[in-house]
């Protein structure tokens, strides 16, 4: 038994090793992202250039690389109850975008800046543009009617319209509409055609940003950034920076439905088009240490003296498990690894606890007492076979005494003893196993919903979402793993007792790096594993002094 116990535990140990391994893979050298988001500055511009899509070849996302003169333009200024965003009448980039309702990573009295275009930051922007000769894109002049936009009392929704300065024979009007309690903002193009022939324009809408990874967070939790994509037929598929780069990445290039955004811990932004109807998707490394994800709709031709318009949404904003609401796969973006069929649901009773105590750290306790009522009955039938197995800890000595130089010999009695005494050795690791998963999925369920960010507890549990800043939790959840082990049968081989001795304080420095919502879980666990054991195990001894007393 103890060497399956000792299989559960490595599994632990693994599984946190291999968090902590990834992590440092991804963070081992931090300055590097510094130094390439300082130098993507330098060649921002450039990339700009190079990042208008045509419609040359059989790929309409192909990258044009004909140089052209840099503009500059105006700033406008939005501010939403959500978002406070910054808009260039050069293209109409939307280059800032503030989330006013999340708090930035450092320092909490800011909003989180999600886009933003400028030296020491991490260059993330919004683009548009049109397809087809003379029209305008994300590299054209536009007038704005004002410099500041700010929502009316009684509207819901507010209009910056942006119109094409150079003069065409098609009428270009850029739209951008914000919602006052929304992070969608649709963009769209009002058409006007005054020549005397058709004119045929496609649209694209594509976001730009660094591989930088987000600051933030311990170093050794690693969450995913960069591309991608959803179709009903493809599902979700990630395209991560290092493929676009070796141009590797897989993904469907058309489609009639689905998004393509760019993903990083707790948010997103996608482009979402209009369903059921044709779309390219597109992906391209650019100049510098900048990578473009976007979606080029399908050409038109407009009439002489025709009005049309066409646009996409764009959603950008939280990673909620509600997303499907707003386009459907969207709510994939939360991001709960391969356990996700357990980790949803874990995270549906948390949240439906926490609209009952509005603490998430009451609602992982209630979680864990529902988890263990859930486990009981495997539990019991656990901790029962260590009960059994700490009575017969003295014959076991016996028989090892007895057959000290066969080893063959000795684990033939040892069954037999298990065997004369109704234990089953492996009784008391599989439940442990089974739950494994469960505490998987809940890792990931509290690392990957950005509800938990900045969710506090009380005292000094500020963040539920990040490590224990002054590690009592861990300090707590190693006490009570040596108070569990002493519950247990002692181990007949020193070696496996040596390593039960140092496995509470192993397990104490890997927790320093788990969120805090996770520790606490484990703790209360194990406190209700402690009362579970302790009454079983008083119990069977009182039942077998009964027996010996009545022989």
């Amino acid at each position: 038994m103890m060497d399956i116990q000792r299989l559960f535990l490595f599994l632990i140990f693994a599984f946190s090793l291999v968090l902590v391994w990834d992590g440092w893979q991804r963070y081992q050298h931090p300055e590097q992202n510094v130094q390439q988001s300082v130098s993507a500055n330098k060649e921002l511009a450039q990339s700009d250039l190079a990042a208008l899509p045509t419609t040359k070849g059989p790929n309409q996302a192909a990258i044009a690389q004909e140089p052209q003169q840099q503009l500059v333009g105006k700033t406008i200024h939005v501010k939403s109850d959500f978002v406070e965003a910054e808009i260039n009448t050069v293209g109409g980039d939307i280059s800032y975008l503030a989330l006013l309702k999340h708090p930035d990573t450092q320092d909490k009295t800011k909003p989180f800046i999600l886009f933003h275009r400028g030296e020491g930051t991490h260059n993330y922007v919004a683009q548009t543009g049109l397809l087809g000769v003379g029209l305008p894109n994300h590299n054209s002049l536009f007038s704005a009617e004002q410099d500041t936009y700010v929502f009316a009392e009684n509207k819901n929704q507010l209009q910056i319209r942006l119109k094409a300065v150079d003069e065409s024979a098609l009428k270009v009007t850029k739209v951008l509409t914000f919602k006052k309690d929304s992070y969608l903002i649709d963009v769209s193009y009002e058409l006007e055609n005054s020549s005397q022939q058709a004119i045929s324009v496609s649209s694209y809408y594509q976001l730009m940003r660094d591989s930088g990874v987000p600051e933030g967070g311990s170093r050794f939790l690693p969450t995913y950034t960069g591309a991608a994509i959803y179709t009903d037929k493809e599902k979700f598929k990630k395209v991560d920076f290092a493929d676009i780069e070796k141009g590797k990445s897989e993904y469907p290039k058309q489609a009639n439905d689905g998004w393509i955004g760019l993903l990083q811990h707790y948010f997103v932004a996608a482009w979402l088009p209009k369903e059921n109807s044709s779309r390219e998707y597109f992906t391209r490394k650019l100049d510098g240490d900048i990578y473009s994800a976007g979606v080029v709709l399908p050409e038109i031709a407009i009439k002489p003296g025709e009005k049309t318009t066409i646009g996409s949404s764009l959603y950008a904003g939280p990673t909620e498990s509600n997303l499907d609401k707003v386009a459907p796969g969207l709510g994939l973006t939360v991001d709960y690894g391969w356990l996700t069929i357990l980790a949803t649901p874990l995270f549906w009773v948390m949240s439906l606890l926490h609209s009952w105590t509005s603490n998430w750290g009451i609602a992982i306790i209630l979680l864990t007492v529902l988890i263990k009522l859930l486990f009981f009955p495997l539990s019991a039938a656990s901790y029962l076979s260590m009960a059994k197995m700490r009575l017969v800890a003295p014959k076991l000595e016996k028989l090892k005494s007895q057959h000290a130089g066969d080893r063959e010999q000795l684990n033939r009695a040892m069954m037999e003893l298990y065997k004369t005494e109704k234990i089953n050795p492996l009784g008391g690791c599989l439940p442990m196993l089974i739950q494994i998963p469960v505490f998987i999925a809940l890792y990931w369920s509290i690392l990957a919903s950005v509800e938990m960010r900045y969710a506090p507890f009380f005292g000094w549990i500020k963040d539920l979402s990040a490590p224990d800043p002054f590690y009592i939790l861990p300090v707590i959840m190693g006490v009570s793993m040596i108070v569990q082990m002493r519950l247990n049968p002692k181990p007949p081989d020193p070696l496996q007792a040596k390593l039960m001795q140092i496995m509470p304080v192993i397990f104490s420095v890997m927790f320093f790096f788990f969120p805090a919502g996770l520790v606490l879980y484990s703790i209360v666990n194990n406190i209700l594993s402690i009362a579970q054991q302790w009454f079983i195990t008083r119990s069977t001894e009182a039942k077998n002094k009964g027996v010996v007393a009545k022989r």
